[in-house]
């Protein structure tokens, strides 16, 4: 008998160990680079480019072992916050505002041509999301009361304002965060889905607006990502950036397309400023004060790194996952 007990805990012992082996973690790649990164865009497992403030851009080639830099000539004070790119040549980025810019490369970023500007009072641009190679949607703040949305049909080359009448209507004190460039996500080929934040936070999916249960009430509350796993279970992620160890009301599953919410058994350890599906139940999300992985779809929430990261990204292409942060911060998972 004290023999089968030892055999039994000898047993539990190698799946604790084994496990622990195989625990996800996040390897630093690269930090330094005077900018706050918060564009991600992972081609393949090979081409990374990431985009941030003071105009700098960054591409990798190698799978992130070493990093071009650059600053983009002209926009040295620009904050490009949100980045496409398709192939290692050609990328778009999206310059925040004051005025707001997009700019396209197709030659591996040696030079860029404005193909987008909007000198607008109030503008302000917070995401960009392309349903396929040619059509891409940028959506903004709202201006006189309505969400702002530019479309494009040529991938990148031109863009054209949605007339604002047309556009969704905005709560008085509800906006968008820019803060990884995935508060909008491609819902279908045909569609996007879309979150705000601040005072009224809210899903607009399919041509409705529904009420989330997500923290608002406060400029800096409200959802800051969602990432969607088919037609109808989506993870939306936030909370407030002013307590970025809150975990109240953080983080919000709907397997109905938003018509019902819950909240994780085990919830996100932080504010968290972008979610991503990675593939079957697996889903990450990072914020200011680290980063959690998922196995069983959102329920449980595993801290797997204290390092700060704004955004993370799977490769389009691939099974990479990268992320990016302050200071020049990138970062790859392991062991996924």
């Amino acid at each position: 008998m004290a023999y089968q007990f030892k055999i039994f805990i000898y047993s539990i012992c190698l799946i604790v160990c084994s496990e622990s082996l195989l625990a996800q973690k996040v390897n630093l790649l690269s930090s330094g680079t005077k900018s706050s990164l918060r564009g991600l865009s992972v081609v393949n497992d090979r081409i990374i480019w990431v985009s941030g403030s003071n105009g700098m851009i960054g591409k990798s080639i190698d799978s992130g072992k070493t990093f071009i830099w650059q600053v983009v000539k002209g926009y040295e004070k620009t904050e490009f916050r949100d980045i496409e790119a398709f192939n290692d040549s050609t990328a778009l980025i999206m310059g925040i505002a004051s005025p707001a810019y997009i700019l396209r490369t197709t030659d591996g970023g040696v030079n860029w041509k404005k193909v987008y500007e909007n000198n607008n009072p109030g503008m302000f641009l917070d995401a960009m999301e392309f349903l396929d190679s040619q059509n891409g949607i940028v959506i903004g703040d709202p201006l006189e009361g309505r969400i702002f949305i530019a479309k494009t049909f040529d991938g990148g080359s031109t863009w054209k304002d949605i007339p604002l009448q047309n556009n969704p209507i905005a709560d008085s004190g509800e906006a968008f965060f820019a803060s990884s460039g995935t508060n909008i996500r491609k819902f279908n080929q045909q569609e996007a889905v879309f979150v705000s934040g601040g005072l009224s936070s809210h899903l607009f999916i399919k041509g409705k607006k529904i009420p989330l249960p997500i923290i608002q009430g406060k400029q800096s509350t409200g959802a800051n990502s969602i990432a969607v796993k088919n037609n109808k279970m989506l993870i939306v992620v936030g909370g407030d950036f002013n307590t970025k160890d809150s975990n109240i009301n953080n983080c919000f599953i709907t397997k109905n397309a938003g018509k019902d919410w819950y909240a994780p058994e085990i919830p996100l350890h932080g504010y968290r400023s972008c979610v991503e599906w990675l593939n079957k139940n697996n889903w990450i999300s990072c914020g200011l004060n680290g980063v959690d992985f998922s196995k069983d779809d959102g329920n449980t929430w595993n801290w797997i790194s204290k390092e700060s990261y704004h955004v993370c990204r799977k490769s389009k292409n691939g099974k990479s996952v990268f992320f990016a942060g302050n200071g020049g911060r990138i970062g790859k998972l392991i062991d996924f």
